[in-house]
């Protein structure tokens, strides 16, 4: 583990490899290494780097009032500091909300755009019903009871090989830091983003996505500019969990193309 203090927050990073830098971003409830898969496999050709958000892993608790914005501001911190940008990002689930919100604020640091079965918030993606209802069921969990293996995470059962894994992440998570961020990705509505997308944007879901399904993937595809998706077949929403290799093949052929 790496570290930096961005604004006078601690953020703690993997790196490894070299090459064209790649900057990956998490979903809700874990940390940087839920990219495990992807840093193993893309480092021989790519430098890889996963943060852990601020608030997870090894990174410094969320300051009261943290907002999506802060969590966007971060990132673009951390991507100079490394003086990597431009660069790629790449993002799964709620990092996809994280990195429309840095694209919004900082469009400069972005080089190209990795969105796997993600959001334009919750609120610009399924509506404010169902966002509403997402974050009051996580408010209405006790501590420690978050489950790694949510109904609707994966197609099936979770990957064998990724629990422990899972399990590990479960267990480090801050119920303030989870819900901090769960919190903005309620109220977020990015779809005025998407339109504004002008760097070439892969698009990864899970063809049984069942937190973030296909219609989601097809209104990125609609308003992202030349979007290309792909579609992984038999799998959930922890896409680069549950099919690493599909989900890599596909990461490595975009980033030979659009990552240099």
């Amino acid at each position: 583990m790496d570290v930096v203090e961005i604004d006078g927050l601690r953020l703690a990073f993997r790196r490894a490899g070299n090459g064209p830098a790649v900057v990956f971003v998490h979903g809700g409830a874990e940390d940087g290494r839920a990219w495990t898969p992807q840093l193993d496999a893309l480092s021989d050709e790519f430098t890889v780097i996963a943060w852990d958000e601020p608030g997870a892993g090894g990174s410094g608790d969320v300051p009261a009032g943290f907002a999506l914005s802060d969590y966007a501001d971060h990132l673009a911190g951390l991507i100079r500091a490394l003086a990597i940008s431009p660069c790629t990002l790449v993002g799964l689930s709620w990092g996809v909300t994280v990195i429309l919100e840095l694209y919004r604020r900082h469009p400069s640091v972005a080089r190209s755009l990795v969105l796997a079965d993600g959001y334009a918030g919750w609120r610009g993606s399924l509506g404010p019903d169902e966002a509403d209802a997402r974050l009051a069921g996580l408010r209405n969990q006790p501590e420690g009871s978050f489950d790694p293996t949510l109904p609707g995470l994966f197609a099936g059962p979770p990957p064998a090989k990724f629990v422990p894994l899972l399990e590990a992440m479960a267990a480090d998570a801050r119920r303030h830091s989870m819900l901090t961020a769960l919190t903005a990705m309620t109220h977020a509505d990015l779809t005025d983003v998407l339109g504004t997308i002008q760097v070439p944007t892969q698009l990864i879901w899970g063809a049984l996505d069942a937190r973030s399904p296909l219609s989601v993937a097809h209104e990125f595809e609609r308003q992202i500019q030349g979007a290309t998706l792909a579609v992984i077949p038999d799998c959930g929403h922890v896409s680069n969990l549950e099919d690493p290799q599909a989900f890599n093949d596909i990461l490595r052929e975009f980033l030979r193309r659009h990552a240099a």
